[in-house]
């Protein structure tokens, strides 16, 4: 055999040996992507991919020198618990996953944990529900803050700064709108102001006419959105105006702001003020803000970068660990990352006191006033306050 021949063949070897060495790591992301809640959802699916298209990029994900090219499997909950378990199911029996972005809702969580907590599934769900971080739920983790986090400084800073005093809100009837509306209650009175009006409605509804007007006729000077999905409370916005009501509008859950304005129109939502997770002037968060609308073309939902972060936290746990098998051992490293540097700024974990464990995301978050459909950031805050 020729030299060149030889070291042609060899070189074919090598690149073979090369491509047998590098194996998949499979994420599961068990999420909404159709429905009320699509926006949430598909913006922790697309966080999930930019983090996977990054390392994928570099070569692959090393750990235990081994190299990884991570792939996202995605499925559709449709925002409701049953449909949570079959993806469930079909994720840790089926596609063999150890890891999942997801679910978006609390009763979907609350549903799925028994079977991911008892196969050892790493989960980084959005979830609000208090329930569902708990010493007996090791493997999951929360990588973004919620309404028990920031109800309290929020609703303090537009109790003293815009006099809001009876608020009335709307709420699911299931386990995320039963906790909000317990959280806000309790929240409000604190603070000095009374949540007045309280409706429960079914995920489906969109006729929320006779509510409002119910809410209204109590003289309400403000209307709560608390953590509504986007579609939701675009339609309570869009119809309470309609209605004539001219008081504050708020929304202290989570980021919804573009989707909001989508459904009620733009000048419906001038001069609400809303929760926002991100302040889009910091380095790393427009730096993500940038990457994620030249991949997707499209407006970010402000939940995205949790779960980009999250998700990298996430792979350098595994990068510790020395291995993507061992869930005891990522967990533990996970639990370990503190000032990780972040799309939203240096993370660390909280929640020790709280929760009885500490798997909750501590973050910055801010207050924003809506002004020709863009948010303007009027507060600063941490769990102590807002400034």
């Amino acid at each position: 055999m020729k030299a060149s021949t030889l070291a042609a063949a060899l070189a074919g070897l090598a690149l073979c040996a090369s491509a047998a060495a590098q194996e998949t790591l499979t994420i599961g992301a068990l999420v909404t992507l159709s429905g009320a809640g699509a926006a949430w959802g598909q913006g922790m699916r697309n966080a999930a991919e930019l983090a996977a298209e990054q390392v994928n990029k570099e070569g692959g994900l090393e750990v235990g020198g081994k190299r990884y090219q991570v792939r996202v499997v995605a499925y559709d909950d449709k925002y409701q618990a049953n449909e949570a378990v079959t993806v469930a199911n079909r994720l840790i029996y089926e596609d063999k996953v150890r890891y999942i972005i997801g679910p978006v809702g609390s009763a979907p969580v609350l549903a799925i944990q028994p079977t991911t907590e008892k196969n050892k599934v790493i989960l980084l769900t959005l979830g609000f529900t208090t329930k569902a971080l708990s010493k007996d739920k090791p493997y999951t983790f929360r990588p973004n803050v919620t309404t028990a986090e920031v109800a309290q400084p929020q609703i303090d800073w537009l109790v003293k700064h815009q006099g809001i005093k009876n608020v009335g809100a709307l709420f699911p009837n299931d386990e995320t709108g039963q906790q909000i509306a317990l959280d806000l209650e309790q929240a409000y009175g604190q603070a000095g102001a009374t949540l007045s009006a309280k409706e429960f409605f079914e995920r489906d509804r969109v006729d929320f006419v006779p509510l409002l007007t119910r809410m209204m006729a109590r003289g309400i000077d403000a209307i709560e959105l608390d953590g509504n999905s986007p579609a939701t409370a675009g339609l309570v916005v869009k119809q309470a105006r309609e209605l004539g009501f001219e008081g504050k509008i708020v929304r202290t859950g989570g980021p919804a702001t573009q989707e909001i304005a989508s459904v009620a129109g733009k000048e419906a939502v001038e001069g609400m003020f809303v929760h926002t997770p991100i302040d889009t002037e910091l380095a790393s968060t427009k730096a993500y803000i940038e990457l994620y609308g030249q991949r997707y073309k499209h407006a970010m939902n402000g939940f995205s970068p949790a779960f980009y972060d999250g998700t990298r936290m996430l792979f350098e746990a595994m990068r510790r660990a020395g291995t993507v098998q061992d869930t005891d051992r990522v967990r533990e490293e996970l639990e370990k990352l503190s000032g990780f540097e972040g799309a939203l700024g240096k993370l660390s974990w909280t929640g020790q006191e709280r929760y009885g464990i500490a798997h909750q995301l501590d973050a910055p978050f801010y207050v924003a006033e809506v002004k020709d459909g863009k948010e303007v950031i009027r507060a600063r805050c941490t769990v102590a306050g807002c400034q």
